[in-house]
């Protein structure tokens, strides 16, 4: 098992929200439906990816996904390059308020965006 530690050059970086971010007491049960439709991804096999408060390894760590973990991806941003796996990627995954992984970490089937764009 693998402990992936994020490389790369700096690259334009972008701020995310949504609307999760102000929560009324009717969009909890609203983003639970939203959510059941998306897409689990796999992050890469034998890694555990770290998730930064956005999208960035100058950003804080919130928290390790551990290795087999699935992602769903709410919306990509582009912020500093990585390095891995699945290539060289600026291309970041919001999978929950306030949380990003690099998207060459996870397995989408596409070097493209497969999700909408964060907003800023």
């Amino acid at each position: 098992m693998t402990t992936q530690d994020f490389q790369g050059s700096a690259g334009p970086e972008q701020e995310a929200s949504g609307a999760a971010d102000a929560m009324t007491d009717a969009a909890p049960a609203a983003l639970g439906a939203a959510l059941a439709g998306r897409t689990a991804y796999p992050v890469a096999p034998g890694y555990r990816v770290n998730v930064r408060q956005g999208p960035g390894t100058n950003t804080p760590l919130v928290r390790q996904l551990p290795a087999g973990a699935q992602v769903q991806i709410r919306c990509q941003t582009r912020g500093q390059w990585v390095v891995g796996p699945y290539g060289t990627s600026n291309l970041w995954d919001n999978i929950a308020p306030g949380e990003y992984v690099s998207d060459s970490y996870v397995h989408t089937g596409s070097s493209g965006m497969v999700a909408p764009s964060c907003m800023s």
